[in-house]
């Protein structure tokens, strides 16, 4: 597999006059410099260096306020950050153990990132690993607590690390790496361990890597281990299973739109059902290579806009969407930052109610598209009620 090129600098840190570090770091574009409170000793400082090393900026350093810290919270730090767009700001973190510091500074770091490349990067809670010698990447996606970390940990020991945390794929399919510590487990209520990748001996990402191959993480704790099993999900279970676990998704102007043509790049997504993650890297290995593509299988929905202006009383109007997506005979509908999905009937109550309707006129709507069997009417007013639970309708009142 060719061999794995270095792909950081060294820890970039500043000695200030009181004794403390600066430590500077870049996650996805936007650079962080952190300062450490009195109460943070070297060895712990230095610690923090190393496991952030892969991370190091190369920007000159900012100037966080100092932060002293209290009986409480002995350990702390303060924060300056600036982005690309120059946003910029600070906050001041605070723990009674430096663990917890630790594992804050990670989720704090992070999700300021994340926030400041909404709708410019798509940001896919997962873990990421590429080929060394091509650059292609598989983005491993699953909720927090499932087995990413350990994960990446197994597989960036043959394929390059990536990130445990977020794979944020550019437009042109590019992904930005973030080779973030590893946060592992250490017990029930105890804060997550900040290991660096190096000390776990995690080969280094690839100067230039690109989004090959999406996977769905399916562990399943079996007293008797499974082999892993590779199967292509469909489209609309796909993009139900994304969104919930993407960042800031909803931020752009297309989201489910501009997530299907990132599927469709890829060949659509995977899933992978194991239960030991020393069997991913053998079982993932096809899927570093380009998968065959195939004709889209959606297309955008309904695009006119929902007409202003008072409800009457019993009347409905389907909600205003950020997007909508057509896969077969089902809709898509995104609102805000949920997806709703529209099948049976569905569609068809939301193709009739852009502007406000009575139900009796819904019900005619529906029955000229499904036709009118007995009850028919029942089961549309049924599926109205269903959907003004959900907010895809609003229902006008007195």
């Amino acid at each position: 597999m060719g061999k794995a090129r270095m792909a950081w600098a060294p820890g970039k840190f500043e000695e200030l006059p009181d004794g403390s570090d600066l430590l500077c770091v870049d996650v996805l574009g936007t650079q962080f410099t952190v300062r450490w409170g009195r109460g943070v000793p070297l060895e712990q400082q230095e610690i923090m260096s190393s496991a952030w090393a892969r991370c190091a900026s190369t920007e000159e350093p900012l100037a966080p306020p100092p932060v002293d810290p209290t009986d409480a919270q002995p350990f702390s730090a303060s924060v300056t950050y600036r982005s690309r767009n120059d946003d910029a700001g600070t906050f001041r973190l605070e723990a009674a153990s430096f663990e917890e510091l630790a594992e804050n500074l990670t989720s704090r770091l992070t999700v300021a990132a994340i926030l400041a490349n909404a709708g410019v990067l798509t940001m896919l809670h997962a873990c990421g690993v590429a080929d060394p010698a091509t650059g292609a990447v598989v983005a491993l996606v699953a909720k927090s607590g499932t087995g990413k970390t350990t994960a990446a940990s197994m597989l960036a020991r043959r394929y390059g690390y990536v990130t445990d945390e977020t794979v944020a794929i550019s437009p042109d399919g590019s992904v930005v790496p973030y080779p973030k510590p590893l946060s592992v487990k250490q017990g029930q209520g105890k804060a997550k361990r900040q290991l660096g990748p190096d000390e776990l001996k995690l080969l280094p990402a690839p100067a230039k890597p690109f989004i090959q191959s999406i996977v769905l993480l399916n562990r399943v704790e079996s007293a008797h281990p499974i082999a892993p099993e590779l199967e292509r999900v469909p489209l609309a279970d796909a993009l139900l299973a994304l969104i919930p676990d993407s960042s800031s998704q909803a931020e752009f102007a297309e989201p489910l739109q501009s997530l299907c043509r990132l599927i469709d790049t890829v060949g659509g997504v995977w899933q992978v059902t194991y239960s030991e993650a020393a069997d991913l890297p053998a079982a993932l290995e096809p899927l570093f290579q380009p998968q065959p593509k195939a004709e889209p299988e959606w297309e955008a929905g309904p695009t006119d806009e929902v007409q202003p202006g008072h409800i009457s009383d019993g009347w409905v109007r389907r909600t205003a969407a950020k997007d909508v997506v057509s896969i077969g005979s089902d809709l898509l509908v995104m609102l805000d930052s949920e997806i709703v999905r529209l099948s049976g009937i569905g569609p068809a109550i939301w193709a009739a109610s852009a502007s406000p309707v009575p139900l009796v006129q819904l019900a005619e709507d529906v029955g000229r598209v499904h036709g009118t069997p007995e009850g028919y009417r029942h089961a549309v007013a049924a599926a109205t009620a269903q959907l003004i639970q959900k907010s895809v309708l609003t229902k006008g009142s007195a």
